[in-house]
């Protein structure tokens, strides 16, 4: 449904790149930890999780347009949770195999940043997706939608 694109195995170039020390120059510490490093932010802890305004929320990395409040839900998980990206350039896939299982890793489409993981735990009414994000990886822009 989604035209899942996958991160290269090999090096990706992207329209935004930068080296790791402008990264961290760039980024907060959490930030850079969960966008440069594939980390994840604790439950609950985002401001994100409980933005219901109209809006489109950004990467945080490079301001790349990624989900819509159109798209959010309260998944209970503590994350931001979206049924779908904005569009299907938004974001790339890769596969995560740590932690003993497999996931599917979400990427910013323009930066590589690390957003979050897409399960298949979703609204069935709508995607059937969770994209469980960080709300750290994301910047939110109010404006109607």
């Amino acid at each position: 449904m989604f035209g899942f694109r996958r991160v290269a195995d090999t090096e990706v170039r992207y329209p935004v790149m930068h080296t790791e020390a402008e990264w961290r120059r760039l980024l907060n510490p959490a930030a850079f930890s969960v966008l440069r490093q594939e980390d994840t932010e604790r439950p609950y802890t985002s401001p994100l999780n409980n933005e219901h305004r109209a809006g489109i929320f950004h990467c945080a990395g490079c301001n790349w347009p990624a989900f819509s409040s159109k798209n959010k839900f309260d998944s209970g998980t503590g994350w931001p949770s979206f049924d779908r990206p904005l569009n299907p350039q938004a974001v790339l896939y890769n596969r995560d195999v740590t932690l003993g299982m497999v996931r599917t890793e979400v990427h910013c489409a323009h930066c590589g940043g690390h957003l979050g993981h897409v399960f298949d735990d979703g609204p069935i009414m709508t995607t059937g997706k969770r994209f469980c994000m960080n709300g750290v990886a994301m910047t939110f822009e109010a404006k109607p939608v």
